[in-house]
């Protein structure tokens, strides 16, 4: 059985009341540089996004889940992306909102619970994540939950200051050959 509960946090399905918490991530600009955001999101936009969220992963390619904390406030998101049911693997992303909360294991724990439901509810091979070079918290976080580093992109992200590079880490499911 697989619990999107742990004892920090949970994970769940976004929600209509979600909009304004949605807004306020997505128009955060000190994170855009690891999320790949190029411009401000309307609230009408993710609006539209939040009437859309219940589409199914398989036809999406794609699972977004609040990272609740204990009291139920959502902290963060988690996301799946590249779905790719065929090969086996996705991609993931985490992103805890204020950063008084990070460095706190709570990035972990919603890591943790991810794979878990990946790894047993939708049977994949693989989930990988790139994280910038310069990142050293999240290669941490992936390094301290079993991701290997696999590769490196050189010059991979523009940024205002140049180039960075990108690491790929990956982890592979034991229990799916």
């Amino acid at each position: 059985m697989v619990n999107l509960k742990g004892q920090q946090v949970s994970l769940r399905a976004l929600e209509p009341s979600d909009l304004d918490f949605l807004y306020e991530l997505e128009n955060d600009t000190s994170i855009w540089e690891i999320s790949g955001t190029l411009k401000p999101y309307s609230k009408k936009v993710l609006k539209l996004y939040l009437d859309n969220a219940h589409r199914d992963i398989y036809e999406v390619k794609q699972l977004r889940l609040c990272i609740c904390s204990e009291e139920n406030d959502c902290i963060g998101l988690i996301d799946l992306f590249d779905f790719d049911p065929k090969n086996g693997r996705a991609g993931v992303g985490v992103v805890i909102s204020n950063p008084e909360d990070r460095n706190k294991g709570v990035g972990g724990e919603a890591v943790s619970l991810l794979c878990d439901y990946v790894f047993k509810i939708l049977n994949l091979h693989q989930l990988y994540a790139n994280i910038l070079e310069d990142n050293s918290p999240s290669i941490h976080l992936f390094e301290k939950l079993g991701f290997e580093k696999v590769g490196l992109k050189r010059e991979w992200i523009r940024t205002n200051k140049g180039f960075k590079n990108e690491v790929m880490y990956q982890k592979i499911n034991p229990h799916v050959s």
